[in-house]
This record gives C-alpha cells, structure tokens and sequence, in this order.
C-alpha cells in the first residue's frame, strides 16, 4: 500500500475501534470527538504500514499488539497541564482542606498524609500539590506552634509527619517526563519568584524540581477502568479527565474514588467537571471560587 494513500475507516470499524479503545481505559468519543479519534486511528495505522482498520484492530486485540494498543492510548490523551492550575481551587486545598486534615489528624495522632493525583500528565500538578502541602504545613505550625525543632535546614514535612504523594497516568512517556522533574522557562509562568526560589534549581535554560520535592512524589502507571487502584487516600485530584468517560463511566469511576478515600476525604475535580447528577455520596465544598467534594460518611 502506498503509505500517502490511508484506507477509508468505516462505520463498522470505526465502532469496533470505539468500543476496544472504551474498554481499555474508559475514553468515550461522542460524535464532536470522533474526528480526533479518526485523526490518531489514521496515523497509528500509517505507522504500522497496514492496509485496513480491521487489520490494526486484530493486531490491537492480539498477544502481540499490546504494546501497539498502549501506544494508541498514549496518543489518544491531550496531557495538557501546567503549575498552580486553576488557582481559586488550589487556594481551597492549601488553606481550608489541609487545616481540617492536619488538625484532625493530629487529635488522632495519626502523621500520616496521602494525596493522589490521579491523571498526572507531566507531573506539574503533583509538584504543585507537594509545594503547596509543606507550604500549609508551616502556616499551621506558625499559628500551632509545638515544640522546637533543632533541625536546620528544616526539612519540608516535619517530624512526626509522613507525606506520601502518588501520581499516576495512563501514558508511560509523560510519566518519563514528570519523572525527570524539569521543565523550560515557558511551563514556569505560573510559578512565583518565591517558589522558584525554594523548590526549584535553576540548570541552564531549564528548571529542575529540588531532590527534596521529588523525594515526596511517587510516579507510577494506572489505569483508572481497573479495580486496582491506590487505596486509603487523604486527598484524590482528578481534575480534567472525567470529562472523556461517558456518564454510565464517570458514576463508576466516582463510586471506586469513594472507596479510595479515607473518611471525609476530598475529592478535586475539573472545573468543568461537577458530580451533579451522579452520586449523592460527596458534598460540595467551596471557598471564594474554588470547589472540591467532600466524602460523605453513612450512618449505621
């Protein structure tokens, strides 16, 4: 086959592919999303050198096309991310989310804090998340002052407290990326001097995430269709991936976040996103702006 002269996809295979692609990982094309569907299924087929869409997609479902299909996925999610994203819904997390967590935690002696960011991208939104937490750890101290710690430099989770930050994604070369933690002058727009300073080295054109931010996050593959997902979370943010699963996914997918979550955990979602409509198991918070949904215990 001349490789300039791409097969006309057809309705049939096009639905195979759909449905294949859906059960995989969750991603529901609706009609104003096909042509980007389309556009990824063209070039992965001209990168195979095959002469039929039903010929890509026994390859997909065949022992051999694993990794073909994982690549697929890989092309069909738009990573598109940045730092302090959606600033009025961090502002939500740093000030009031962490208080109540910290205090509560504290009157149970329990020193252990665990956030999920669940479709991490690049990385930019764990290395957020984990700034902002030592940040709300030494705004609480200030106005709780404990006993005084000899440690110099002060570490950026103080003793007895455990951070723990997992951030997962779908596609193995971004988590490449947010792996290596460093990032060109352009991607750096939303971060202050002050944080710069603190938790960035600059090497070159380019700024490096400090070894000991990166030392507080976990990057790793999941696969938000499956059961196996990270368990007993203070904190989940998925924000901005919802939005590419059907309702009948999106009600699945909130139910295992349920499950995921500690006692009054908070779920963060898209700004775009809401859980109206699909559970009745999270209560919306909110602080100027931003919002985030809190898990609702059940009463025995």
């Amino acid at each position: 086959m001349n490789i300039s002269e791409t097969p006309a996809l057809t309705e049939a295979e096009l639905k195979l592919l759909q449905t294949l692609v859906y059960q995989e990982c969750g991603m529901y094309f609706d009609d104003r999303r096909v042509p980007f569907l389309q556009d990824r299924l063209h070039r992965r087929l001209k990168e195979c050198h095959l002469d039929s869409f039903y010929s890509y997609y026994t390859l997909l479902i065949s022992r051999q096309g694993k990794q073909e299909l994982a690549t697929l996925v890989e092309n069909l999610t738009v990573n598109e991310t940045s730092f302090f994203r959606n600033k009025a819904q961090l502002e939500l997390f740093q000030r009031e989310v962490m208080d109540d967590l910290l205090q509560r935690k504290q009157e149970h002696r329990d020193f252990n804090l665990r956030i999920w960011s669940a479709g991490c991208s690049t990385g930019q939104e764990a290395y957020t998340i984990a700034m902002q937490v030592a940040d709300a750890m030494s705004y609480y101290y200030l106005r709780n002052p404990g006993p005084r710690d000899s440690h110099m430099p002060k570490p950026l989770v103080p003793a007895p407290w455990r951070l723990e930050i997992l951030a997962s994604d779908i596609n193995y070369s971004v988590l490449r990326t947010a792996q290596e933690g460093s990032y060109p002058e352009h991607q750096m727009t939303a971060v202050d001097y002050g944080y710069r300073l603190r938790y960035f080295d600059k090497v070159g054109e380019r700024y490096a995430v400090k070894k000991t931010v990166k030392e507080l996050v976990h990057f790793d593959f999941h696969n938000l269709k499956t059961e196996y997902l990270p368990q007993r979370n203070d904190v989940i943010f998925c924000r901005n991936v919802m939005m590419y699963f059907d309702e009948a996914e999106q009600k699945r997918l909130v139910e295992k976040f349920y499950r995921c979550l500690n006692p009054q955990g908070y779920l963060f979602v898209g700004h775009a996103e809401s859980l109206l409509g699909l559970t009745e198991k999270f209560q919306m918070v909110h602080h100027n702006q931003g919002t985030a949904y809190r898990r609702v215990e059940v009463k025995m």
